[in-house]
């Protein structure tokens, strides 16, 4: 079995630096009658939305499973343990509380406190209530304020006993995915087929995310002031085409589009100058002291990265990404690129030099995983968590405060508009009787977290 390994002196050995394992609510719950519908389940009952049109109905059956996957959790020997809380299995469609669905997190997190294991909350992955989509969604700014009411709900229920809180999972995906591009849920709004009107709809409902995170904060942080809160965003190091200066024009708007249109307003309290290139159709409505709000302080700033995209300009200007090539790629058709991740944070260091400390709450990888002798070998896998390892030491050592690592994912789920075809898990599933294995990237990480020698910090002299 491939091992993996770091420098005796690496930053990642620090005994305040974290590894954990990640999952979200949607993609392994299952327990579909436990909750109120969300834009998943109706966008997975259309026709040729998800690949092998399937559901969240079973997916990991989590909820049914949930103490024998605590105990693999434990059994990895990692820190913590980053999950998200299923709005839908929280609240109901008249504002009142599902407290079947909020003890059961709480079940779940006191399991995990019990052995050590700290946990990292997510409010939000994606699976907007439909109820909530039935008065617009993200589209509508109500929306923003019923997440701040619903984060009250939890943050009040679990409290200090949650490590960390994250508001939202990848805002980008939320917005541009899911509200301009389509492909994932709620899927294409009824507007005409004007590019106008989807990138509208898009920065709109970017706008309103970020205005949640901002709504809700200050409510989390009083309700639990021993805990860290924070957000999550995706990252990706936007690359040019060709070396010509359309190319790289278009890379560069990609990059302010993609990377720091949901970044710069936390940190700088504005958008970044594109927006003054987009037609009044296009741009966001933003009322007086949105923006001014959502500068509000980060205790972190959860980062999640898979690989670099590639951009072209298109005819009218704008940018394209071009679909990677090459024998390094996953499943997902991802290049591989661990150096990415180093480069896209120290380029955000230099644009921000008040980039707030870092958790990597998202890094992995999939592959088809097969299953010989009740084994999956999975060494490609093991060299990517490598690689990227790596890639975070470099961050350090260029001046990056990381205060973390979570691997995606701790197990094989149900992967969005993917369905079942792709498998991110270090912890294989059978999805047919539940049956959960360990793969040997599992039990490298075992191997490595139970060995590690942590760096012992000198006592100040006296």
């Amino acid at each position: 079995m491939t091992k993996l390994q770091l420098n005796k002196n690496s930053g990642l050995l620090s005994p305040d630096f974290i590894f954990g394992v990640a999952t979200s609510s949607f993609q392994i719950e299952g327990d579909r009658n436990g909750r109120a519908t969300c834009i998943w389940d109706t966008f997975c009952r259309q026709n040729d939305r998800i690949k092998d049109a399937s559901n969240g109905d079973s997916a990991c059956e989590h909820v049914k499973y949930w103490r024998q996957d605590v105990e693999i959790i434990a059994s990895l020997g990692v820190d913590a343990y980053r999950l998200s809380i299923a709005w839908g299995r929280v609240m109901n469609a008249d504002g009142s509380v599902n407290q079947a669905g909020l003890n059961f997190y709480s079940r779940l997190i006191d399991a995990l406190l019990e052995r050590g294991i700290k946990t990292h909350v997510t409010l939000y992955h994606w699976d907007l209530p439909q109820f909530e989509e039935d008065q617009g969604g993200w589209l509508n700014r109500d929306t923003a304020y019923r997440f701040a009411d619903y984060a009250e709900v939890v943050v009040g229920a679990l409290g200090n006993k949650v490590e960390s809180y994250s508001t939202i999972n990848e805002p980008f995906c939320s917005a541009y995915l899911s509200y301009e591009a389509g492909i994932h849920a709620p899927g294409p709004y009824p507007v005409s087929h004007d590019s106008g009107n989807r990138r509208k709809n898009g920065r709109q409902a970017a706008h309103h995310l970020l205005l949640a995170h901002a709504l809700a904060l200050p409510r989390m942080r009083k309700l639990a002031p021993a805990s860290e809160h924070g957000i999550v965003l995706n990252f990706s190091p936007c690359h040019a085409a060709s070396d010509s200066m359309a190319d790289r024009t278009a890379a560069e708007t990609a990059h302010a589009y993609h990377n720091l249109w949901y970044l710069q307003p936390l940190l700088q309290g504005r958008y970044p100058e594109l927006l003054k290139q987009l037609s009044d159709n296009e741009q966001p409505d933003i009322e007086d002291g949105d923006l001014e709000l959502m500068q509000q302080p980060l205790d972190f700033l959860g980062v999640n990265y898979y690989t670099r995209t590639t951009f072209r300009e298109t005819p009218d200007g704008w940018f394209k990404d071009v679909p990677a090539q090459g024998d390094n790629l996953t499943t997902m058709g991802w290049e591989v690129y661990p150096q990415g991740l180093t480069e896209i944070l120290t380029q955000l260091k230099k644009t921000y030099p008040t980039l707030p400390p870092v958790y990597i709450t998202e890094n992995g990888v999939a592959y088809d995983d097969v299953v010989c002798h009740n084994k999956i070998n999975d060494d490609n896998r093991i060299d990517f968590f490598q690689q990227h390892l790596n890639a975070v030491e470099d961050c350090i050592n260029a001046g990056i405060d990381i205060k973390g690592y979570y691997i995606w994912s701790l197990m094989d789920n149900f992967e969005w508009a993917e369905g079942y075809t792709q498998r991110f898990g270090i912890v294989h599933i059978d999805f047919d009787s539940g049956q959960r294995r360990l793969k040997e990237s599992a039990k490298a990480w075992q191997q490595f977290l139970h060995s590690r020698p942590m760096i012992k910090v000198p006592a100040e002299s006296c």
